[in-house]
């Protein structure tokens, strides 16, 4: 089990994915990436999609932040049927429904969904071929609001993401196996 780590909905416990076809992000990691987030500012009110969303974790912490709309995108059933029910248990303490699940294949719903976005959580699964997550970053481009941030969280051995163009590397941020890319819309 996962818990809520701060904000309005912090201690609250989430649902875990059965089996191991999602790779939880980990407490530690967790809280390094939305400290990181919060000294940015990157939060309140923020415009928040969570891909790969796998149970929602990141999404549904980034709610009780204070994001004010958070999208959790998920295509395996088992896993969006934890995302409607870490859903439902965020937004029953939050004012209102911020965190919507969508069961869609990540470019589906990239494809058919405009943004912008103020921050885009990317957690693919470790064996996503880097084709992939580039083809999901440049689907990215041009729908970043002003000073958005896309955070991609791979393993360790993988490469940095292959940036598209009009998209650069602010940082990164290594955990034992994990690794977060942090990348804005240049210019």
């Amino acid at each position: 089990m996962s818990r809520i780590i701060a904000g309005a909905a912090g201690g609250l416990r989430l649902a875990s994915v059965p089996g191991t076809a999602t790779r939880p992000t980990t407490d530690r990691v967790k809280e390094s990436l939305f400290a990181r987030l919060d000294a940015w500012g990157m939060l309140a009110d923020a415009r928040v999609l969570d891909l790969f969303a796998g149970s929602g974790a990141l999404g549904c912490e980034a709610a009780s932040r204070g994001a004010a709309v958070v999208d959790l995108v998920e295509r395996d059933r088992k896993a969006f049927t934890v995302c409607q029910a870490n859903a439902r248990t965020v937004n029953a303490g939050l004012p209102g429904d911020v965190v919507t699940p969508h069961r869609r294949a990540v470019m589906t719903y990239l494809e058919n969904t405009d943004g912008p976005w103020d921050l885009v959580l990317a957690d693919p699964p470790y064996p996503l071929g880097e084709a992939e997550v580039t083809a999901m970053l440049e689907q990215l481009t041009g729908r970043l609001g002003p000073g958005g941030v896309v955070v991609v969280e791979r393993s360790s051995r993988s490469p940095e993401p292959a940036w598209p163009a009009a998209m650069q590397r602010l940082e990164q941020s290594t955990h034992g196996e994990t690794v977060l890319w942090f990348g804005e819309e240049s210019g």
